[in-house]
């Protein structure tokens, strides 16, 4: 099969996605160093506001997770709290919505906070530890299709990741996430007013850079911002929220190796 170029940015027909599987590669180019080890990470997505009183207890929790090597663990904050006083920094529709999705896919009713969604398969109250722990192995002995990342640097000085071939036979997206390690709000109003928030891994950017549908491809990342001081992560998960099959960090050795 003939080997196509996807950068960021560039339109692909919908009907060529399909059939085609959106078989993706890097014409010529390859990793021009040893990158980083393919490691199996489980997503924790903790969906908050800092306009809600019940969230701080799952915040401080997620920020224990993500200290943890084996996950990828993320503040999702949401804009439906805004209304009551406090307006949240960190808040997006976006990331609304994409809370939307996962429950609309776990088959809930409405949505809350907090919430932690598990790899995109299961879910469970966000302060209530035990249950999250449950969530999380549970998650990982769910049986699916998973796929190891490679994160690297091409010939051209720009930053892309390696996905091999893999017994997915449905499209799915290649998820850029960009988070703040941590940040710390006096919230002024609303149900939190007086405190001081200590928030972790606050999700600031997400959009879908690519496709994958199991065959090898290279994709190439936008160029990331190094002042803006930000982790990154990557993220293979079915399309529109569906389960994670993969995901990885995108360490600092690594982004001070782009040009």
């Amino acid at each position: 099969m003939k080997a196509r170029t996807y950068r960021p940015g560039m339109r692909i027909p919908v009907a060529r996605l399909l059939i085609a599987a959106a078989v993706l590669a890097l014409a010529g180019a390859g990793p021009v160093d040893a990158g980083e080890k393919p490691r199996s990470l489980t997503v924790v997505e903790l969906f908050t506001s800092q306009g809600c009183s019940s969230c701080p207890p799952a915040e401080a929790f997620l920020g224990e997770l993500a200290k943890r090597d084996d996950l990828l663990a993320l503040e999702m904050h949401v804009d439906y709290w805004d209304y009551i006083g406090w307006k949240d920094p960190f808040a997006s529709p976006a990331l609304t919505e994409r809370q939307r999705h996962y429950n609309k896919r776990l088959g809930r009713g409405y949505v809350y906070t907090p919430q932690i969604v598990v790899d995109g398969v299961t879910e469970a109250v966000g302060s209530d530890k035990r249950a999250v722990e449950r969530q999380i192995d549970a998650a990982r002995l769910q049986p699916r299709p998973r796929v190891e990342i490679k994160v690297f640097t091409t010939g051209a000085g720009r930053l892309a990741i390696q996905l091999p071939q893999g017994e997915t036979g449905k499209l799915c997206d290649v998820v850029l996430i960009g988070f703040d390690p941590e940040h710390m709000t006096k919230v002024l109003r609303g149900e939190n007013g007086g405190k001081t928030l200590s928030n972790y891994n606050v999700v600031r950017e997400i959009q879908r850079v690519g496709f994958w549908a199991g065959q090898p491809a290279t994709i190439e990342l936008p160029r990331l911002d190094p002042a803006a001081r930000r982790g990154w992560a990557v993220i293979i998960q079915g399309e529109r929220t569906g389960p994670v099959l993969g995901a990885a960090r995108i360490s600092s050795e690594t982004l001070t190796s782009v040009r």
